[in-house]
């Protein structure tokens, strides 16, 4: 059955609200990576806390900004559990995911640049030991059960908040710092800085991204079993 043009529109927008909100997430957590570095050297505390402000700032902003047009997603993993979960139809996910992989590449370049770095330089900061690959797993559970929560007790209106303080909290609880996305994984890994990963350390992140993200769909399931209603809310309402 062909698509009508409007729902090919429809579907094209929300894949640039993605590619946009994408990276404009990256520059945020890549830039203000940067910013920290230079601007507490040594202090790898307050650079935290300065990286994690701006990036949770950041997505605040971002998600108000795309969220009416595609949900926001930013996030593979929200993305193929919303897809599992019902909110959104096959097409439409598959639009998404290559949008939001572009955007965390373009946004790694971006914040490079305006740096005076690179463009594209492969970290060499190595991430890897079992805490770090649970903290993921961990990171990634929460962010999905929080967005199916918010969504299915029609309180999605707070998802800009409540998102952007969980990521930047867990900034501070996980191990890992919470990278909680494999569009992020990829992304830093495009740059040797503060917030870099070595692309090495990528596939075991993203693998226990992906587990979290299971669980977190199982959870979620058996919480909410009619949670199918209310999946097309997620991260927030958007156009059809």
């Amino acid at each position: 059955m062909l698509l009508s043009s409007a729902s090919v529109r429809a579907t094209a927008r929300a894949a640039l609200a993605e590619f946009l909100g994408s990276a404009g997430l990256v520059v945020a957590v890549v830039g203000s990576g940067i910013a920290a570095q230079r601007l507490s050297p040594g202090d790898t505390g307050l650079e935290l806390l300065e990286n994690a402000l701006a990036t949770g700032a950041a997505l605040v902003a971002l998600i108000l900004a795309f969220g009416p047009v595609s949900g926001a997603h930013l996030n593979p993993v929200l993305t193929l559990a919303d897809r599992i979960l019902g909110g959104v139809p096959t097409r439409q996910a598959l639009a998404y995911l290559p949008a939001q992989l572009a955007g965390g590449i373009c946004g790694a370049v971006l914040a490079n640049s305006m740096y005076g770095l690179p463009a594209v330089r492969l970290s060499t900061r190595h991430r890897s030991s079992a805490g770090l690959w649970l903290s993921e797993a961990l990171a990634t559970f929460g962010l999905v059960v929080l967005v199916f929560s918010l969504a299915r007790s029609r309180r999605a209106a707070l998802a800009p908040l409540a998102v952007a303080c969980y990521i930047a909290g867990a900034y501070w609880w996980s191990a890992s710092t919470s990278f909680a996305n494999p569009m992020i994984d990829v992304s830093r890994m495009l740059s040797d800085t503060f917030s870099g990963v070595a692309p090495a350390s990528v596939p075991m992140f993203v693998a226990m991204q992906a587990l979290g993200g299971a669980a977190g769909v199982v959870a979620v399931r058996a919480l909410y079993p009619d949670v199918a209603a209310a999946a097309r809310d997620v991260v927030v309402p958007h156009a059809a």
